[in-house]
């Protein structure tokens, strides 16, 4: 029998592309209905309003792997958003909007605050990510 007339059951196919992807270190996502592919595909939005010299909100919470999309506005001077866990360091100057996605991987408790220099009161601008373990 010749090697191209082989025939593999769609099952067995999968099994041993998926198994290609797992030895090469790739990522493979297949959807199918159920609660754990509904469960990594949560996805939360929440807006951050940065003014002197305060973040809201102040806490935000979310689950282990929800996808985050952070909007960040600023009405009054420029203004950072950093979590330093999650390496992110966002920057909204004075009537800007800035909008940024990441995935929640890693539980506990993140603060975020302004790393900019533009005013004494930056310093102060403190808050808390939030993620629960699934």
């Amino acid at each position: 029998m010749r090697p191209s007339s082989i025939r593999f059951p769609a099952r067995m196919a999968l099994a041993a592309v998926l198994g290609c992807a797992v030895i090469a270190g790739v990522s493979v996502a297949v959807s199918g209905g159920g609660p754990a592919a509904a469960a990594q595909d949560r996805r939360r939005e929440v807006t951050v309003v940065a003014r002197k010299y305060a973040f809201t909100p102040a806490v935000i919470e979310v689950e282990q792997n929800d996808l985050l999309r952070v909007t960040l506005r600023t009405d009054d001077i420029a203004h950072s958003f950093v979590v330093d866990g999650y390496r992110i360091a966002k920057r909204a100057n004075p009537g800007q909007t800035v909008t940024f996605e990441f995935r929640a991987d890693q539980s506990g408790t993140f603060p975020f605050y302004c790393n900019l220099q533009a005013d004494d009161g930056c310093r102060e601008m403190r808050g808390e990510l939030v993620v629960h373990a699934r």
